[in-house]
């Protein structure tokens, strides 16, 4: 008892000396990330920076294999990962392309919205846009909204997002704001086995000179089946 005491008194000195940090938003999973009772909780907040957008050509294994799952309970997953692939055609019909991903880490902003802010901040109306996301779950309102925005002052920009799985899909709030991205001539659709596959081959990390094949988990058609269901009720 003496030491958790002691652990406390610590975290909360640790805290008054610490400048004010901004409160902590709700995660991605509808959890509270902050728990102030909690010693080693206190001090994991205070040390973690506020906001931060990783940004890469291809993230870790293991991170594809957790996050980008699947499964219709997402305790623990709390981050957004979101691969895209921007396809650019000026006048001459010549074509540029180019890829990476994005991961929100403890988000003041969503990894949708750091898309917009820093991968594409501005379009060229003299250019057509293709771009498409391959996103660990599908956008929150605030999120949805933004897109709904940008679509909607960028003529020349098409988005498809395809998503592993409906973040928060039986709020009212957020059924309204997919079909807002749907009526705002986004495309959404959830993710199939050959998308996974795909994204393990051109955004995962690669142990270097082999090219490891993808194991689909046991219950991936199943739940995409699932998911894609819930979304074409939600849309119709």
């Amino acid at each position: 008892m003496a030491q958790k005491e002691e652990a406390a008194a610590a975290a909360a000195a640790a805290a008054a000396a610490a400048p004010a940090a901004p409160a902590a938003p709700a995660s991605q999973n509808g959890e509270d990330l902050e728990d102030l009772d909690d010693p080693e909780k206190l001090k994991e907040l205070i040390e973690l920076p506020p906001f931060e957008i990783v940004t890469g050509e291809r993230l870790p294994v293991n991170f594809f294999k957790f996050q980008f799952r699947n499964v219709e309970y997402s305790s623990g997953r709390n981050k957004t990962f979101l691969c895209y692939v921007v396809e650019a055609q000026g006048k001459g019909g010549q074509v540029q392309a180019s890829r990476g991903y994005l991961e929100d880490e403890h988000a003041a902003a969503h990894a949708e919205e750091a898309f917009f802010n820093t991968i594409l901040p501005a379009c060229d109306p003299a250019v057509r846009y293709n771009v498409t996301w391959y996103v660990s779950s599908s956008p929150c309102a605030a999120c949805a909204d933004r897109i709904v925005r940008t679509l909607g002052k960028t003529k020349n920009l098409r988005l498809l997002i395809l998503v592993g799985r409906l973040f928060m899909w039986e709020e009212p709030d957020v059924q309204a704001a997919l079909r807002r991205l749907k009526e705002a001539g986004c495309r959404l659709r959830i993710m199939k086995p050959q998308d996974f596959e795909y994204v393990w081959q051109n955004f995962v990390e690669q142990e270097e000179g082999e090219s490891k094949a993808f194991e689909p988990w046991e219950d991936i058609q199943e739940n995409f089946l699932y998911y894609e269901e819930k979304l074409a009720d939600i849309l119709k």
